[in-house]
C-alpha cells in the first residue's frame, strides 16, 4: 500500500525518482574549561578553522557551473562574508579569554546570542536569516572537531529526490545545476533561503516534512507532488502513470508561458492590467529579466539596511536606488521606505531600549521614521534625487492615520524645497503612496486616496492584523487566510476607495503571487499586480485568459458569503 507524507509545496512542479536519503554529521560541542595560558593557543585554533571553514566554501563555489546567475551565487558569498565578520570573530575570541573555555564552547555561546537575535525579530523573511548564521556556526564548529566534511555530491544523484532533515543553500544550488529530480526535508519553511533558491532554480521541492528521514529509505521509489505538498512513497503503477502524465502536461504548460515574455498583460475583454514584481535589492532585476520585462511595483528599501547593519548615508541610497534604475531601463520603480524598527533593529544602531513584547505592533517602519526624522530625511532626498534618472514612485508603509500622512508629506515638501535650493535635479510630479496594510487605513482609505497619487494592499500584515494572528507561528499559522470575508471585505474598500479618487491601487502581498487568488482579486476591480519574479508569466497567463465582465458578477456574489469554506469552494468553481 502506497504511503504519503505531507508537508508544505515551495516549489512548485512534480518529481518522479529514486529516494536518496543524505545524513550530514553534527560536530558534538561540550564545555571545556582551560588556563589562561592556553588562550592564545586556543584562539590560534579558532582562527585556524575560520580559514578552513572558508577553503571549503570557496571550493564548493568552484564547483557549481559558470552560468549561474549571480544573484544566486550570492548565499554563498554571504556566509563568506559571514566568517570574516567580527560578530563571529572577535565575539567568540572575548569568550575565549573571558570564559576560559575551549573555542568550541566559545562559538557555541556566540552563536547563541546571534541566533537569538534572528528568533526576536517578527518578519518573516529576516527571521530565517538564521539560517544563515547557523549554517557557518555548523561548518566553524566540524573544522574545530575534526568532524568529516558530508558535501552532497549532487553529480551523481540525477534524476534522484534527496530527502533530508534539511539543506544548506550551497546543497540546493548544487542540485539545481545537477539534474537532481527534487527534493524533501523534515525542516524548514516556505520563506527560507532553500525554499526560495529551490523556487529561482525551478526545482520541485517540500519542506516541513514531519520523520521524512525515518519513513523513506535510499532506493524507495518517490512522488514529489510540489502542487499539493505530498510524498508519495512506493506508489503502484496507476499513481505512477497519472503523475507522468501529469508531468508531461506540465512541460508544455512551462513552453507555452515562456512565450509571454514580453508580450502585454491584457484580459480576453481587453482590460490592460499592470503586472510588476517585487525586489529586495537591485541584483534581483537580473530574476525579473529571467521571466519578463517589467517594472518593479515594491522595492523593499530595509535589505540594504540590514545587510549593512547601519544606517546607510543619503549618497550610499541614492546610488542603491540609482543602480536599480539603470537596470531597469526606464520602467518604473516603485521604492518604499525602510520598514525598520523593533524586531528588525539594526545593531549598530542607538540603543532604543529592550525588544518590544509585540514587535509587530511596535515602533516600526514610518512609526520609527518619524520618531527620529533624520533618518526619514536621507532616504526621501535619495529617492528624490533618483527620480532624474527614471521614473520613481515614493510608498510610505505602516500608515494608521491622516496626521502620519500629513506629517509624511510635510517631510517630502521640505527635502523637496532642499534640493530646490541647491539646484539638485528631481522629479517635481514624483507620485507619492501609501501601503495599505493595517485595517484602520483600510477602513480610512478613502481618506488616503483624496490625499496621496496611489495605493499598493500589503496583504501579509494586513492579513495578520485583521486576523489577530503571527503568521510566523506555528501554533496559529493554520488560521492564516486570505479568504476570510472579513479580509475580503478590507481589500475590496481600498479598491473601490482607489476607484473613485481616480489613483491606482495595486496589491504587492504574497496573495498577488498566488494564481489560485487572481481572476477573485480581478473579479473585484484590482488592475495593477506586484508579485514575485518567478510568479510572472503564470499570473499573466491567468489575467490574458480571463474576461473581468464575466467575473464580476460571480465575485459580487462570493463576497457576501461569511463563510471561508464556502468562499474557497466558489473560488475554486471561479478558477475551474
Amino acid at each position: 500500500m502506497t504511503a504519503t507524507v505531507k508537508g508544505v509545496g515551495v516549489s512548485r512542479g512534480i518529481a518522479i525518482g529514486e529516494a536518496y536519503v543524505y545524513r550530514r554529521e553534527q560536530a558534538d560541542v561540550s564545555q571545556r574549561f582551560i588556563r589562561k595560558s592556553q588562550h592564545e593557543k586556543e584562539i590560534a585554533r579558532f582562527k585556524k578553522a575560520l580559514k578552513q571553514a572558508g577553503k571549503q566554501l570557496r571550493d564548493i563555489k568552484d564547483q557549481i557551473a559558470q552560468n549561474t546567475p549571480v544573484d544566486i551565487l550570492a548565499f554563498i558569498d554571504t556566509h563568506l562574508l559571514m566568517l570574516e565578520d567580527p560578530a563571529f570573530r572577535d565575539g567568540t575570541i572575548q569568550n575565549i579569554r573571558t570564559l576560559s573555555c575551549n573555542a568550541e564552547w566559545a562559538l557555541h555561546k556566540q552563536g547563541e546570542r546571534l541566533l537569538q537575535v534572528f528568533d526576536d525579530m517578527d518578519d518573516p523573511y529576516l527571521k530565517t536569516r538564521r539560517d544563515d548564521v547557523l549554517y557557518v556556526l555548523q561548518r566553524i564548529q566540524n573544522c574545530l572537531t575534526n568532524t568529516p566534511e558530508t558535501q552532497l555530491d549532487a553529480s551523481k544523484l540525477a534524476k534522484h529526490i534527496i530527502v533530508a532533515d534539511d539543506l544548506t543553500p550551497a546543497d540546493t544550488i548544487l542540485i539545481g545545476h545537477n539534474n537532481v529530480a527534487g527534493f524533501v526535508t523534515q525542516y524548514g519553511t516556505p520563506l527560507s533561503h532553500t525554499a526560495i533558491l529551490a523556487s529561482n532554480l525551478g526545482i520541485p521541492a517540500i519542506v516541513g516534512a514531519p520523520d521524512v528521514c525515518q519513513q523513506i529509505k535510499t532506493g524507495d521509489m518517490l512522488i514529489l507532488d510540489g502542487y499539493d505538498g505530498v510524498v508519495h512513497i512506493n506508489p503502484d503503477d496507476a499513481s505512477l502513470a497519472h503523475f507522468r502524465s501529469l508531468i508531461r502536461s506540465e512541460s508544455k504548460r512551462r513552453a507555452e508561458l515562456k512565450k509571454l515574455k514580453g508580450q502585454p498583460c491584457v484580459t480576453l475583454d481587453k482590460k490592460p492590467i499592470t503586472l510588476h514584481a517585487n525586489i529586495d535589492s537591485p541584483a534581483d532585476i537580473k530574476q525579473i529579466n529571467k521571466y519578463d520585462t517589467t517594472g518593479v511595483g515594491l522595492f523593499r528599501t530595509e535589505m540594504l539596511f540590514i545587510d549593512q547593519n547601519q544606517w546607510p548615508s543619503e549618497q550610499q541610497q541614492f546610488k542603491f536606488y540609482k543602480s536599480a534604475l539603470s537596470k531597469l531601463k526606464g520602467m518604473p520603480l516603485t521604492i518604499r521606505t525602510s520598514d525598520l524598527g523593533a524586531d528588525k533593529e539594526l545593531q549598530d544602531t542607538i540603543d532604543h531600549g529592550p525588544m518590544a513584547h509585540n514587535p509587530a505592533m511596535g515602533l516600526r517602519a514610518i512609526r520609527r521614521c518619524l520618531k527620529e526624522p533624520d533618518l526619514l530625511t536621507p532616504q526621501i532626498r535619495a529617492i528624490l534625487r533618483a527620480s532624474a534618472f527614471g521614473p520613481v514612485l515614493m510608498m510610505i508603509p505602516m500608515l494608521t492615520n491622516i496626521e502620519e500622512l500629513d506629517e509624511v508629506l510635510q517631510h517630502v515638501e521640505q527635502c523637496k524645497q532642499q534640493l530646490r535650493d541647491s539646484k539638485v535635479a528631481f522629479d517635481e510630479s514624483l507620485p507619492v503612496g501609501a501601503m495599505i496594510e493595517v485595517p484602520a487605513a483600510a477602513l480610512a482609505a478613502d481618506a488616503f486616496a483624496s490625499k496621496l497619487d496611489f495605493l499598493s494592499i500589503g496583504t501579509n500584515d494586513l492579513i495578520q492584523y485583521c486576523l489577530a494572528l503571527d503568521r510566523v507561528d506555528d501554533e496559529v499559522n493554520h488560521l492564516f487566510n486570505p479568504l476570510h470575508p472579513a479580509v475580503l471585505q478590507l481589500i475590496k474598500m481600498v479598491i473601490d476607495a482607489g476607484k473613485f479618487a481616480g489613483i491606482p491601487v495595486s496589491l504587492c502581498g504574497e496573495m498577488a503571487s498566488d494564481p489560485k487568488y487572481t481572476r477573485l482579486l480581478l473579479g473585484m476591480g484590482l488592475t495593477y499586480f506586484s508579485v514575485q519574479p518567478n510568479a510572472l508569466l503564470e499570473i499573466k497567463h491567468i489575467i490574458n485568459n480571463s474576461k473581468i465582465n464575466s467575473l464580476r458578477p460571480r465575485v459580487r456574489k462570493i463576497l457576501q458569503l461569511y463563510r471561508a469554506d464556502e468562499i474557497e469552494q466558489q473560488v475554486r468553481k471561479l478558477n475551474a
